[in-house]
């Protein structure tokens, strides 16, 4: 029997109809799997709930969530969902002005935080607010009131507050308001993306007809639930059936798969280039034929593409036959053995990274969307061959889009959000009066079906772990330095954000004259090691006031003079991105050639709570 799931709790019913079973959500505890089964996740969710009435928590109101992936955000995501309550999810990497300004802007009525580490990290945004909202920590932590407290205060006041809770599901529409994202503006500053029910629910459901996944399946799950593609993933497996098992850290992706026998995962690109990484690293130490093989996979693997390899010569079919008994299959072993389902978001992927891991049986679903359309505007399907490699794949089913005149990419549906909190004149300018939502991006048609991303109008971007960089507020900030003339960050579908820094070499002359240094003319001068270590002391020194993920890891130091009269500057004297970027791509490239095998930490890592052993009883 399907249950009708027009709000995001109505999966609490679908799932203990359609689909009980015994580990629908699990997280590692100490390292053992607690699992949870759907009758679990329907109790603790309840039980959450009624435990937020008895707080006094009043329908509307906003409540902050802080954690790493866990069972337990789910329970208290959908709590808050039955009640009436607004879910504002944030990233546990944040700096603490952006926490300030969250909890200011979005007028936060509480605040729960995973572990005494993330408590640590907001407290100086909470000093500085007048009226700083209540702290609750999932972990217990000394001091502190936790959402064990709130659990049993539900379970003891189940009576009390059931109806109430019922009563607020039966008056609780599609169209209502529920979640509070916040994401990067232009500015810098983070907007925050009113999303309903029906924004949530249509997207997911939409896109969970596009995977082959079933009851049958597991996955694990590790990027941060407080991003709406985790989240909407999450939704997604739940409706299928599909168990999640959450990750202990992005280090121990590959252990975790083996471990819990998944099938399949979310990944943003840069996880994806670890994994390749780690498998190109791994043929470094063979000798001989074993590594002509090894090598020579990788370049067969690149050649790859859906659909065609039953059409090519029948050598290339006996060439993958080859190397899947010699290379891939061993690759699949390192993931359980099983060919695996990737849905890809976040920023583009490389292609020949698509390639190759298809070739192993790694299916990679890459798809498009942003915050505002709750997310997914477009995937590919590798499963009924509705794939071009290369593109973000055919619209969703549901979702409208078109191409403005400038090739901009418009959309329009039951995806496309209800607007930024507090900022209906900036809501006016991307949601148009006939309802089509401006996405920034540029884009064509591949073959009249399949949407390809060319270009950005706006010069945010993301890494290639899916975070945004708004370059302007970096470079606002560098510049501020008397020691800086120009400066343009770069990075986009990078693994870190970088700089292209032109000293002002009039201060840079007299700092060098002060400390006695010798150089012949200004390409000397920016190669001596004291002025690359007074410029990591003004990168240093910028760099805390950013989020992680913002923060310039490296940097290039440049002789000439960007002006208007060679073409780096407009006549309003701003950058012109697309000459810098020709001009100094070597240099670009040199900075994300020669980064370390290890890479940079993304993501902090996730840390699971232990909820008591409560004993709610049977559902009837």
């Amino acid at each position: 029997m399907q249950h009708e799931v027009t709000r995001t709790f109505d999966l609490l019913e679908h799932l203990v109809t359609n689909h009980p079973k015994e580990d629908i959500l699990a997280g590692k505890v100490n390292g053992e799997w607690i699992k949870y089964s759907s009758h679990d996740y329907y109790k603790y969710a309840h039980y959450l709930a009624y435990g937020f009435c008895e707080m006094g928590f009043q329908p509307g109101e906003r409540i902050v969530t802080i954690s790493g992936n866990c069972p337990e955000w789910n329970f208290c995501d959908m709590a808050l969902s039955m009640s009436g309550l607004i879910h504002v999810p944030v990233y546990p990497t944040l700096s603490a002005d952006n926490y300030l300004h969250i909890f200011n802007h979005s007028g936060a009525r509480a605040i729960f935080v995973n572990n005494k580490l993330l408590l640590n990290h907001i407290i100086p945004a909470l000093d500085k607010m007048e009226n700083p909202p209540e702290v609750f920590t999932m972990a217990p932590v000394e001091g502190r009131r936790n959402m064990i407290e709130i659990l049993k205060a539900g379970i003891a006041n189940r009576d009390k507050h059931m109806l109430t809770i019922e009563s607020r599901k039966e008056s609780i529409k599609p169209d209502d308001w529920t979640s509070l994202i916040y994401t990067s503006g232009t500015t810098g500053a983070p907007k925050g993306v009113m999303l309903s029910h029906r924004n949530l629910c249509s997207n997911f459901l939409a896109h969970s007809k596009v995977n082959i996944m079933d009851p049958s399946y597991k996955v694990l799950s590790f990027l941060p639930l407080n991003h709406v593609f985790e989240r909407s993933m999450n939704y997604h497996f739940q409706y299928l059936g599909v168990s999640i098992y959450y990750a202990e850290s992005l280090g121990t992706i590959q252990q975790n798969v083996v471990e819990v026998g998944a099938r399949g995962f979310c990944a943003v690109p840069r996880v994806l280039e670890m994994i390749y990484d780690k498998l190109y690293a791994a043929g470094k130490d063979f000798r001989g034929i074993k590594k002509k093989i090894y090598t020579r996979a990788f370049k067969h693997g690149e050649r790859y593409d859906y659909g065609f390899v039953k059409k090519v010569s029948l050598w290339y079919q006996i060439k993958q036959y080859f190397y899947d008994r010699m290379v891939y299959s061993k690759w699949r072993e390192k993931f359980g053995g099983n060919h695996f389902v990737i849905i890809s978001g976040g920023s583009s992927i490389q292609a020949r990274l698509v390639r190759l891991f298809a070739a192993a049986g790694f299916n990679i679903y890459e798809g498009y969307g942003l915050s505002e359309t709750s997310p997914v505007i477009a995937v590919n399907n590798p499963h009924d061959n509705l794939v071009r490699i290369g593109t973000v794949g055919p619209i969703l089913s549901g979702t409208e889009c078109l191409l403005a005149d400038d090739g901009e990419i418009l959309t329009r549906g039951p995806h496309v959000m209800l607007g930024y909190y507090k900022d209906p004149e900036y809501t006016a300018q991307v949601i148009d009066s006939d309802g089509w939502f401006h996405t920034g991006d540029v884009g064509v048609f591949v073959a009249g079906k399949y949407l390809k991303i060319t270009d950005r109008k706006k010069d945010i971007f993301k890494l290639s772990a899916g975070k945004y960089i708004a370059p302007q507020v970096l470079e606002n900030k560098l510049r501020e330095s008397e020691y800086i003339d120009q400066v343009m960050v770069v990075g986009e579908n990078e693994k870190f954000a970088a700089a292209l820094i032109a000293p002002n070499f009039n201060t840079l002359h007299y700092w060098a004259l002060k400390h006695k240094l010798h150089y012949r003319d200004n390409n000397a001068l920016i190669e001596l090691p004291e002025v690359k270590k007074k410029m990591q002391e003004i990168v240093n020194k910028i760099n805390p006031e950013f989020a992680a993920h913002e923060q310039i890891k490296q940097f290039r130091l440049v002789a000439e003079e960007w002006t208007d009269k060679n073409g780096m500057l407009s006549p309003t004297l701003k950058v012109k991105r697309p000459v810098v970027m020709a001009k100094y791509k070597p240099l670009i490239n040199q900075i994300y050639g020669k980064e370390e095998a290890n890479g940079n930490k993304l993501f902090s890592v996730f840390r699971q709570v232990e909820l008591p052993s409560i004993n709610l009883g049977k559902k009837k």
